[in-house]
């Protein structure tokens, strides 16, 4: 496609990924001339958590305006320059600490804001952008004799366009929420939790989207009180037997947000194609996980805390772990809260970074683009063995949702369980839902609660989960897969139930969750190839080949080097 002019783009979804991708456009200076934006709320740039579908006033970011990817403005130049009537505290002269989060809803303003000036921009270079909110789209078919794609939408209205990129955000299939009463499968919009709960409530999960419902739940049954910096809560007198009860397999609550030297998630952090591709050639094929985790955490490490590093520069992955989560295991939950709090308050006040921690979450970030080329052996290590330490470690609770969080369990309202892998909810059948598990102790309980939320958070979604019938039928998009290293720990996991195992010739295949996709986000059809002018940065349809859900910064890489593929392509 070297000089020549894209017709059109279409971008299926008006959030931060959609934001990303026109700031790419704009800045790579990509020949098209014509943007169609289709977003099925009513606003741009805000995606379900940063407006009313996933926050109220009381939801926070877990990152800091120093590590939003950058935009046309920064957040102190926006917060300077524009009055606002929700947050009034932070405009103009009041909070604009670049360290400090930002309420959802107020960083939702920003993203808007900062989308409506690259459509600006975008039309300023002759692009022509139509924009179509409240407008969703149910349908995308491919015309290969014409080679463009027909978009559908809820309106009885098709469009067409060159080329799509679906930036479509987070969604959760629904289960028994509006069948059975008191069940939600999210907790999300919480404008739908709207009355009191005079009794205790089961929330599935302990981490940020938890917390989510722990904070709209605790603001319908009773308030804080802050006094010297000091935060207490108490019950309204309509619901003394309201209580929270968190459950984890786990048992670990998430970690405090500390101060951070790096700079934001850079592209650099990560292999180049080039490096990847090279390593391939010399190691039969594959990228290793330990080759990346030495390369992305231990030699940064080596660099930042040289003490730290000798400790554990000897260690396995699994070692490492073991060793991360051992004083995890060993304190109670809200012990260990307290004393990650004090860690956390310390590395802020004194302007110094917990360098292990930090590094794992560039890790995180960094391993996204080899993930592709691991081999299932490698994925299955990753899932079970890294990924529950980073999960805990990334969430980046911020110091105020802790403080609320502490003042409920003082106040004797919320608890943690720790519960077994075979743990279940089933919905009761009248409401609420029932849940069975086993203890720390080893006894069996089975609990019936009249209010269920499921708060794990997005999970990764499967091929039958993509609404768009028109690309599934045609064959343009196909469940991802990773070859096995060893033949015959494959032919292991082909024989044990629980896992999607294919064989072929002189090989066993593992499904993972989610889409196939190559190193370009491009999507890849039901025979290994690229589907042509298909992009898919809809995080939960490719999570199984990009394991890290790394929000802004991942919308900012996908987002340029879709743009840069595209441009350079023949």
């Amino acid at each position: 496609m070297d000089n020549q002019k894209l017709s059109s783009i279409a971008l299926i979804g008006g959030g931060p990924a959609a934001l990303f991708m026109l700031k790419e456009i704009v800045n790579q200076n990509l020949a098209v001339e014509h943007i169609s934006i289709f977003e099925k709320n009513e606003r741009l740039g805000v995606g379900m958590p940063y407006g009313k579908y996933g926050a109220r006033k009381e939801h926070l970011a877990n990152v800091s305006a120093n590590e939003i990817p950058a935009l046309i403005d920064d957040v102190p130049t926006y917060l300077s320059r524009y009055a606002g009537t929700d947050f009034p505290d932070y405009y103009a002269h009041g909070k604009s600490n670049p360290y400090q989060v930002l309420p959802r809803l107020l960083l939702g303003d920003y993203l808007e804001n900062q989308f409506h000036q690259y459509i600006a921009l975008a039309i300023k270079r002759k692009i022509k952008v139509e924009v179509f909110t409240e407008t969703e789209v149910i349908d995308l078919v491919y015309d290969r004799a014409n080679e463009f794609y027909s978009v559908f939408t809820a309106t009885d209205v098709e469009y067409e366009a060159e080329m799509v990129v679906i930036c479509t955000g987070h969604y959760w299939p629904e289960t028994f929420e509006g069948k059975i009463k008191g069940w939600y499968d999210s907790p999300y919009p919480p404008t739908k939790f709207d009355q009191m709960t005079n009794f205790p409530v089961a929330i599935k999960g302990a981490s940020l989207t938890a917390v989510d419902a722990v904070k709209t739940l605790s603001r319908l049954n009773g308030r804080y009180i802050v006094e010297n910096d000091q935060v207490s809560y108490v019950l309204h007198e309509e619901s003394p037997n309201f209580a929270i009860h968190l459950f984890s397999t786990g048992g670990y609550l998430p970690a405090l947000r500390f101060h951070s030297e790096e700079e934001p998630y850079a592209v650099s952090w990560s292999m180049t194609l080039d490096e990847i591709y090279e390593y391939k050639e010399k190691n039969d094929g594959f990228v290793d996980l330990d080759y990346v985790f030495e390369g992305n955490f231990k030699c940064p490490l080596q660099k930042s805390d040289p003490a730290f590093y000798e400790k554990i520069k000897e260690m396995t992955i699994e070692e490492f772990v073991e060793e991360m989560l051992r004083i995890r295991n060993e304190l109670d939950s809200f012990t260990l809260f307290r004393a990650e709090y004090l860690e956390a308050k310390k590395s802020i006040d004194r302007r110094q970074s917990i360098s292990w921690k930090e590094k794992l979450a560039a890790f995180s970030y960094a391993m996204n683009y080899p993930a592709k080329h691991f081999s299932a052996e490698d994925m299955l290590r990753l899932r079970r063995v890294l990924m529950p330490l980073i999960s805990v470690i990334i969430a980046s609770l911020p110091q105020e949702s802790y403080r609320e969080i502490i003042a409920l369990y003082e106040a004797g309202v919320i608890d943690h369980i720790q519960v077994d892998k075979a743990s279940q909810v089933d919905p009761h059948h009248d409401f609420g839902a029932i849940y069975s598990y086993m203890d720390t102790e080893g006894k069996q309980k089975k609990t019936h609660y009249q209010l269920y939320v499921d708060g794990t958070g997005q999970q990764p979604l499967e091929f039958n989960d993509m609404p768009f019938e028109g690309i599934k039928n045609e064959g343009l998009i196909s469940t991802g897969y990773l070859n096995f290293k060893n033949r015959a720990e494959g032919e292991k996991y082909f024989n044990e139930k629980g896992y999607h195992v294919k064989s072929s010739t002189n090989n066993f295949y593992m499904q993972v969750k989610g889409l196939s996709i190559n190193d370009h986000f491009q999507a890849l059809d039901a025979f290994g190839s690229a589907t042509k002018n298909l992009f898919i940065m809809a995080v939960p349809f490719i999570g199984g080949l990009n394991p890290d859900y790394s929000g802004l910064d991942f919308c900012d890489t996908a987002s340029e080097r879709i743009v840069k593929f595209i441009k350079n392509k023949g």
